[in-house]
Protein backbone atom coordinates (compact mmCIF):
# COMPACT_ATOMS: atom_id res chain seq x y z
CA UNK A 1 0.00 0.00 0.00
CA UNK A 2 1.40 3.20 -1.08
CA UNK A 3 1.55 6.15 1.75
CA UNK A 4 -0.40 8.53 0.88
CA UNK A 5 1.12 12.24 0.15
CA UNK A 6 0.11 14.00 3.07
CA UNK A 7 1.06 11.59 5.34
CA UNK A 8 4.79 11.18 3.52
CA UNK A 9 7.55 12.91 5.46
CA UNK A 10 9.00 14.76 3.06
CA UNK A 11 5.88 16.40 1.57
CA UNK A 12 3.35 16.31 4.77
CA UNK A 13 1.21 19.36 5.44
CA UNK A 14 1.61 18.28 8.66
CA UNK A 15 5.31 18.40 9.26
CA UNK A 16 5.28 21.85 11.04
CA UNK A 17 2.87 20.79 13.77
CA UNK A 18 4.24 17.23 14.04
CA UNK A 19 7.74 18.72 14.12
CA UNK A 20 6.78 21.51 16.72
CA UNK A 21 8.57 20.86 20.37
CA UNK A 22 5.98 20.60 22.71
CA UNK A 23 8.78 21.44 25.44
CA UNK A 24 11.69 19.49 27.03
CA UNK A 25 11.31 16.37 29.03
CA UNK A 26 13.40 15.79 32.32
CA UNK A 27 15.99 14.71 30.82
CA UNK A 28 16.75 18.02 28.68
CA UNK A 29 15.80 16.12 25.46
CA UNK A 30 13.19 18.48 23.10
CA UNK A 31 9.47 16.52 22.81
CA UNK A 32 8.19 16.80 19.83
CA UNK A 33 4.21 16.48 18.69
CA UNK A 34 5.22 13.20 16.87
CA UNK A 35 7.25 11.71 19.51
CA UNK A 36 4.48 12.71 22.29
CA UNK A 37 1.29 11.16 20.20
CA UNK A 38 3.61 8.15 19.27
CA UNK A 39 4.33 7.52 22.62
CA UNK A 40 0.47 8.21 24.08
CA UNK A 41 -0.39 5.25 21.19
CA UNK A 42 -1.54 8.01 18.72
CA UNK A 43 -0.96 7.77 14.91
CA UNK A 44 0.27 11.37 14.84
CA UNK A 45 -0.66 12.01 10.83
CA UNK A 46 -4.42 10.67 11.44
CA UNK A 47 -4.30 12.94 14.55
CA UNK A 48 -2.79 15.96 12.77
CA UNK A 49 -5.73 15.16 9.98
CA UNK A 50 -8.17 14.93 12.55
CA UNK A 51 -7.79 18.16 14.62
CA UNK A 52 -7.22 20.16 11.48
CA UNK A 53 -10.35 19.69 10.59
CA UNK A 54 -11.68 20.61 13.60
CA UNK A 55 -12.06 24.56 14.47
CA UNK A 56 -9.23 26.23 15.88
CA UNK A 57 -10.52 26.78 19.95
CA UNK A 58 -11.64 23.01 19.48
CA UNK A 59 -8.91 21.47 18.01
CA UNK A 60 -6.84 23.06 21.11
CA UNK A 61 -8.93 22.32 23.61
CA UNK A 62 -8.85 18.41 22.66
CA UNK A 63 -5.22 18.74 21.76
CA UNK A 64 -4.75 20.04 25.46
CA UNK A 65 -6.03 17.05 26.99
CA UNK A 66 -3.71 14.96 24.95
CA UNK A 67 -1.29 16.83 26.35
CA UNK A 68 -2.05 16.87 29.89
CA UNK A 69 -1.96 12.96 29.66
CA UNK A 70 2.02 13.61 29.10
CA UNK A 71 4.50 13.18 31.94
CA UNK A 72 5.13 16.58 33.08
CA UNK A 73 8.59 17.73 31.50
CA UNK A 74 9.28 21.49 31.76
CA UNK A 75 5.78 22.51 31.50
CA UNK A 76 3.35 21.66 33.75
CA UNK A 77 0.08 20.29 33.25
CA UNK A 78 -2.12 23.73 33.59
CA UNK A 79 0.68 24.91 30.64
CA UNK A 80 -1.28 22.31 28.41
CA UNK A 81 -3.54 24.64 26.95
CA UNK A 82 -1.27 27.37 26.33
CA UNK A 83 1.15 24.88 24.36
CA UNK A 84 -1.76 23.17 22.83
CA UNK A 85 -2.68 26.84 21.32
CA UNK A 86 0.57 27.39 20.00
CA UNK A 87 0.99 24.40 18.51
CA UNK A 88 -2.76 24.20 16.62
CA UNK A 89 -1.98 27.28 15.34
CA UNK A 90 0.90 25.66 12.79
CA UNK A 91 -2.09 23.11 11.55
CA UNK A 92 -3.26 23.26 7.93
CA UNK A 93 -6.93 24.62 8.19
CA UNK A 94 -8.06 21.44 6.75
CA UNK A 95 -6.83 18.24 6.06
CA UNK A 96 -5.99 17.10 2.91
CA UNK A 97 -9.59 15.41 0.65
CA UNK A 98 -9.70 11.47 0.96
CA UNK A 99 -8.60 9.38 -1.94
CA UNK A 100 -11.39 7.99 -3.74
CA UNK A 101 -11.82 4.37 -3.15
CA UNK A 102 -11.12 1.64 -6.35
CA UNK A 103 -14.15 -0.53 -6.03
CA UNK A 104 -15.81 -0.37 -9.37
CA UNK A 105 -19.49 -1.12 -9.09
CA UNK A 106 -21.07 -3.56 -11.71
CA UNK A 107 -24.37 -4.88 -11.75
CA UNK A 108 -24.73 -3.51 -7.65
CA UNK A 109 -21.85 -5.49 -6.51
CA UNK A 110 -18.33 -4.06 -5.95
CA UNK A 111 -15.64 -5.80 -7.71
CA UNK A 112 -11.93 -4.49 -5.97
CA UNK A 113 -9.72 -3.51 -8.85
CA UNK A 114 -5.94 -3.69 -7.42
CA UNK A 115 -4.15 -2.29 -10.26
CA UNK A 116 -0.85 -3.16 -9.08
CA UNK A 117 -1.44 -6.74 -9.22
CA UNK A 118 -2.59 -6.83 -12.37
CA UNK A 119 0.64 -6.22 -14.41
CA UNK A 120 2.83 -8.67 -11.91
CA UNK A 121 -0.09 -11.58 -13.19
CA UNK A 122 0.58 -10.52 -16.26
CA UNK A 123 4.62 -10.40 -16.53
CA UNK A 124 4.05 -13.95 -14.87
CA UNK A 125 1.25 -15.30 -17.78
CA UNK A 126 4.01 -14.33 -20.27
CA UNK A 127 6.96 -16.26 -18.33
CA UNK A 128 4.70 -19.55 -18.35
CA UNK A 129 3.75 -18.84 -22.20
CA UNK A 130 7.40 -18.11 -22.83
CA UNK A 131 8.43 -21.38 -20.87
CA UNK A 132 6.06 -23.77 -22.34
CA UNK A 133 6.91 -22.76 -26.01
CA UNK A 134 10.33 -23.27 -25.24
CA UNK A 135 10.09 -26.93 -23.86
CA UNK A 136 7.71 -28.08 -27.19
CA UNK A 137 10.46 -26.73 -29.35
CA UNK A 138 12.84 -28.06 -27.47
CA UNK A 139 11.88 -31.59 -27.52
CA UNK A 140 13.47 -34.19 -29.59
CA UNK A 141 11.53 -34.89 -32.80
CA UNK A 142 11.48 -38.45 -34.32
CA UNK A 143 8.80 -37.97 -36.69
CA UNK A 144 11.39 -38.94 -39.39
CA UNK A 145 12.43 -42.02 -37.55
CA UNK A 146 10.63 -45.61 -37.83
CA UNK A 147 11.01 -47.80 -34.92
CA UNK A 148 11.70 -50.56 -37.36
CA UNK A 149 14.64 -48.35 -39.15
CA UNK A 150 16.43 -47.97 -35.32
CA UNK A 151 15.97 -51.54 -34.62
CA UNK A 152 18.08 -53.01 -38.14
CA UNK A 153 20.54 -50.01 -37.52
CA UNK A 154 21.33 -51.37 -34.07
CA UNK A 155 20.70 -55.66 -35.02
CA UNK A 156 23.74 -54.59 -37.88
Amino acid sequence: MTLRPEYSLGHSEYNAFLFAAVGEEAVGLPLTVLTALSRLGIDPWQEAARLSDLPRETAARVFAQTIARLPEGDWKASDAEAIAARLVDSLPLRSAPPIPSTAVRRGGGSIEMNNSRFPTWLAWGAVFVVALVLTLYLQPDRNLESPQGRETTTQR
